[in-house]
């Protein structure tokens, strides 16, 4: 089966994004209104500058910060990991499960192009790199 790329996956994509000035409060209500984990925090060309996630989020409220006053760019992660569309599935399974995120931005010269989660991939390209980390674990 060929593997498909990244760029396929989120060819039709339109992902969430904000500039560094939103608020996280802000952040928290467009993510919640689209019913998505993740903010692209990108200048007014779609340059990437960091990803705020819920997992931010929560860490805001821990710390005591106000999510009104909080720009996202305080407390997003800042260049963040990225793969470009010509990467395949496996490549950003692997990558998520190795770096121990649940998003990845899909970045070309520089521009956001989309963002994938575990749940944008199919059985077949789980079972697949369930296989691989099973043979690799069963190397060492």
């Amino acid at each position: 089966m060929p593997q498909r790329t990244l760029g396929e996956i989120v060819r039709d994509q339109k992902p969430l994004t904000l500039g560094p000035e939103a608020t996280v409060a802000e952040a928290a209500a467009a993510m919640h209104a689209r019913r998505v984990g993740a903010v692209l925090v990108t200048d007014p060309d779609l340059r990437l500058l960091g990803i705020f996630t819920g997992r931010d989020a929560v860490r805001l409220l821990a710390e005591g910060l106000d999510a009104k006053a909080t720009p996202v760019s305080a407390v997003m992660t800042r260049d963040p990991t990225t793969l470009g569309p010509r990467a395949t599935a496996m490549d950003a399974l692997l990558t998520l499960a190795d770096c121990g995120f649940r998003h990845l931005p899909i970045v070309e010269a520089g521009k956001v192009k989309g963002i994938v989660s575990r749940y944008d991939f199919r059985a077949q390209e789980h079972a697949r790199m369930d296989d691989e980390t099973g043979f690799m674990e069963a190397m060492r």
